[in-house]
């Protein structure tokens, strides 16, 4: 019996996506709910399990992109599976290698003649219309290229595969690669410009010192670690209370555009922007307003695993009505992070570096933080966007009574 394996629904907006790599060769054989292709969608990347066990036949190509539903291969289910090698002792082993009959030495071909230069006609070197406009896009002069067309005619693919000039060498390795992007990376890209170019996108900034929060994390964090099973007491936790605490204070920075519309939301679905291997991922903390300092580190640790292995799910990036980001983690003192359509808001952190401020009229050096606010301003005025920065700031200088309730060890469930 054949079985048809169609590409299942990854979630409800993705009507296609795109074969990343197969993990199997065609005519091997396959058990079921063996992974046999890691399939790329503009969300996630998620792995494709044999429905059934038998010898796999492959139907579509790494990079092609597919619809949702469409067959990609077929396993021949009444397929025996192989043995694991050769009987070395069956009748194609009894014969002796001297009994084989001697094969005549075949005499050398000639050489085949170099291929005659194309004539060169009218069309040699120009352009094709598609191709014209590509290389225009390029900067690239069609006299550099050579086409490989009827009569020498420059070719749409001459085109895509035309390399701009790099300059006159003058020694040294200058090699170069030409990959396609993932899926999931061209729509990170689409959504990016789509958020320059859609958005009256602006940015705040502030800074923060981090010394409350290193005398709260210095005190606690072993007792935190000790108590809730090695999970540590980082700084996104306090982050991520600051942003809910401030987004109760001023509501319109966790909205939404609809059309004329603006949607509000009462709960905080918190976006964690997370580096995969894949590229930028965003997983979300569901109701990070209810969670405690343990429920949100433990969430972020659930998602940073799976988003690191490549096991995150659509599901797990759905939503989300605010985002954080941390530049700090790779060294970034100051940034403008790009809004995270179809949210109004995101919050940039940065590194911590020790710099001279002035305390009650006295120079004292303090670990401080540089934070970035970018927003919508056909939603958010300036007035919530200043507003909102300065209450994270208040909440993440005074952690003890704006973010603990007065009771640290209570707020810590220790």
């Amino acid at each position: 019996m054949i079985l048809e394996m169609k590409v299942p629904s990854p979630g409800e907006s993705i009507k296609e996506v795109e074969i990343a790599t197969w993990l199997v060769k065609d005519g091997d054989y396959v058990e079921k709910d063996q992974a046999i292709a890691e399939v790329d969608s503009d969300k996630a990347t998620l792995e494709l399990p044999a429905e059934a066990s038998g010898i796999i036949t492959l139907k579509a190509e790494e990079g092609d992109a597919v619809a949702v539903g469409a067959v990609v291969c077929h396993i021949d289910t009444a397929a025996a599976k192989p043995s694991g090698s050769p009987d070395a002792s069956g009748p194609a082993a009894e014969t002796p290698a001297a009994e084989a009959p001697k094969a005549e030495t075949p005499k050398a071909a000639p050489a085949p003649a170099a291929p005659a230069a194309p004539a060169v006609t009218y069309a040699t070197g120009t352009p094709s219309p598609a191709a014209k406009k590509i290389l225009d896009e390029k900067n690239i002069e069609p006299a550099s290229v050579t086409g490989t067309g009827k009569g020498g005619r420059i070719t749409k693919d001459d085109a895509v595969n035309a390399v701009p000039s790099m300059g006159t060498p003058t020694g040294g390795n200058r090699g170069s690669e030409r990959t396609k992007l993932s899926m999931l990376r061209r729509k990170v890209a689409e959504r990016l410009v789509a958020a320059k170019n859609e958005t009256a996108m602006l940015t705040t900034f502030n800074e923060v010192n981090m010394t409350p929060i290193n005398t709260l994390r210095n005190e606690y964090k072993d007792a935190f670690k000790a108590k809730h099973g090695g999970i540590g007491l980082g700084y996104m936790s306090f982050f991520t209370k600051a942003v809910t605490r401030a987004l109760e204070l001023y509501p319109d920075v966790n909205s939404m555009m609809d059309g004329d519309y603006k949607v509000a939301y009462d709960f905080a679905d918190i976006s964690i922007a997370v580096s995969g291997p894949k590229g930028l991922m965003v997983p979300v903390v569901r109701n990070a307003e209810n969670l405690t300092f343990r429920g949100i580190e433990a969430e972020i640790k659930r998602l940073a695993i799976k988003a690191r292995d490549g096991q995150i799910t659509v599901d797990d990036m759905t939503g989300g009505t605010f985002t954080i980001t941390n530049g700090g983690v790779f060294g970034s003192m100051l940034s403008t992070p790009i809004i995270n359509p179809p949210q109004s808001g995101i919050l940039g952190m940065h590194n911590i570096i020790e710099r001279p401020i002035a305390v009650n009229g006295k120079v004292e050096i303090h670990p401080m933080m540089y934070v970035a606010l970018s927003y919508d301003h056909r939603i958010i005025d300036g007035r919530e966007s200043v507003g909102f920065l300065v209450a994270v700031k208040e909440a993440l200088e005074n952690p003890v009574e704006l973010l603990c309730g007065g009771n640290p060890k209570k707020a810590f469930e220790l």
